[in-house]
């Protein structure tokens, strides 16, 4: 394998996950439900763990199945607790991810030390190392499992958004008249969070649990300062997210350091721009109305 066939693997894989994560994630900035990412992210390492001591595989759909259920679980959970009324979501959410992430981690010192399960992998992830691990096909290297992953559940995403776009359109703005023209909300929203599960869970082995995070909040939530439809905040949020990654990638090269955290990094630095934009702009049309 040569370096740059590695190197073009990387990118790719990173462009896959960053777009991947804009689609849900944009509909999870506009629901005002963004940090359910973060419960969902924690969550998902409990299901890993729990599914490798019963089935004593790390590598197995059983695996993907069993963190899926447990992201879920933990979402149901969260909105049982913002449902009695007591405590908001933010305090809900802080309450739930600690606690199981914490469960995962004893259960990983007391019955997992020998595997590879490693904490601080599965936190921080390492783009650097998706392009050694290849599919054999006909004995040819044909991409990674990362970038296999990665465009396979872009492609779900997009299909699935596409399908079901004036149905997440509308229970999104308007839940009470989605319901009267016969949206089924309850089954919509669970079809994001599933959506936002397995975008999570598949993009473990290259940014990890926390930098998720930021590749599904930061370019849907720039976007959403920058643009005036649903339309354009998915399309400039991938954008944006490509737009990073290549100026992430590239400072990450020449600095040799982590290159999901100088994305993110870059992310934020785009982020900040518009805010001041979008803040500049408001204040001229202020000024403008108090002329007239």
């Amino acid at each position: 394998m040569s370096i740059e066939f590695l190197y073009i693997q990387l990118i790719l894989t990173t462009i896959f996950t960053g777009v991947a994560c804009c689609l849900p994630g944009t509909f999870l900035i506009l629901r005002g439900t963004s940090l359910i990412s973060d419960a969902i992210s924690h969550a998902i390492f409990l299901g890993i763990v729990i599914s490798f001591l019963i089935f004593k595989q790390l590598y197995t759909p059983i695996l993907f199945a069993g963190a899926t259920v447990t992201a879920l679980i933990t979402i149901w959970i969260i909105e049982k607790i913002i449902a009695n009324k007591r405590l908001e979501s933010d305090a809900a959410i802080g309450i739930i991810f600690p606690f199981l992430f914490s469960i995962a981690t004893l259960l990983i010192n007391l019955y997992a030390q020998n595997i590879h399960l490693d904490i601080d992998a599965v936190l921080m992830g390492e783009l650097v190392f998706t392009p050694f691990f290849q599919i054999l096909w006909n004995e040819k290297m044909i991409g990674s499992y990362a970038l296999w992953t990665m465009i396979i559940i872009f492609f779900i995403n997009l299909f699935t958004i596409t399908v079901m776009y004036k149905k997440l359109l509308t229970t999104t703005f308007d839940p009470y008249f989605a319901h009267t023209v016969g949206y089924n909300t309850n089954k919509v929203h669970w079809m994001l969070m599933t959506l936002t599960s397995i975008t999570i869970l598949g993009t473990f082995e290259a940014t990890g649990a926390i930098l998720v995070i930021a590749f599904i909040i930061i370019p849907p939530a720039t976007a959403y300062l920058l643009c005036k439809s649903v339309k354009e905040i998915l399309i400039i949020s991938s954008l944006l997210s490509i737009l990073g990654i290549l100026i992430g990638c590239l400072i990450a090269n020449i600095f040799e350091t982590s290159i999901a955290a100088s994305i993110t990094v870059i992310f934020s630095l785009l982020f900040t721009i518009a805010y001041f934009k979008n803040l500049y702009l408001n204040d001229q049309l202020y000024n403008r109305n108090l002329m007239q």
